[in-house]
């Protein structure tokens, strides 16, 4: 009798396990094999000088780590691309003297997603994210951290956009 219910669990999860499709970690349905992700210029009038690569590599880390997409150079199933198009600190919070307690960091990426499987699945939108921080910090001393957060944002942003549909 045990080994009956040993064989109905294997069959049971043979069955569950081995499905149409390939899913990422996420639960979506991914029924693509391969990705292209291009460098994200940075076409901002403020220029960072590392936040091209830090977005893009972002974006790769991603999509690779979080799905069973191939990252390929060319000729990809699916293919992401964009532009930095803002990178600016203003202040926020001004107080009754005049000054700012805060000032934001702002970040603006326009992103075009191409899926060659399901045309009704490509977009190109604009993505921010901003950060604030005391306006007592100079913007140098917390760049790198409120960078690191804000890509982490707009990577998940645009992932869920593109593979899970929300």
């Amino acid at each position: 009798m045990k080994s009956r219910n040993i064989y109905v669990f294997i069959i049971f999860i043979s069955l569950f396990t081995s499905s149409c499709g390939i899913y990422s970690f996420t639960g979506s349905k991914i029924n693509a094999k391969t990705i292209s992700i291009d460098y994200f210029a940075n076409k901002a009038s403020i220029i960072q000088p590392s936040l091209s690569q830090i977005l893009t590599d972002g974006f790769r880390d991603k999509f690779v780590n979080q799905t069973k997409l191939d990252l390929v150079k060319r000729d990809a199933e699916l293919h992401l691309e964009g532009e930095i198009t803002e990178y600016s600190v203003s202040p926020v919070a001004i107080q009754s003297d005049q000054t700012a307690a805060l000032n934001r960091l702002l970040i603006k990426v326009n992103v075009r997603f191409t899926n060659t499987l399901d045309d009704k699945q490509s977009f190109e939108q604009t993505f921010s994210q901003y950060k604030d921080f005391q306006s007592s910090l100079s913007l140098s001393a917390v760049e790198s951290q409120l960078i690191d957060e804000i890509v982490k944002s707009i990577v998940e942003d645009v992932f869920n956009k593109a593979l899970v549909n929300w």
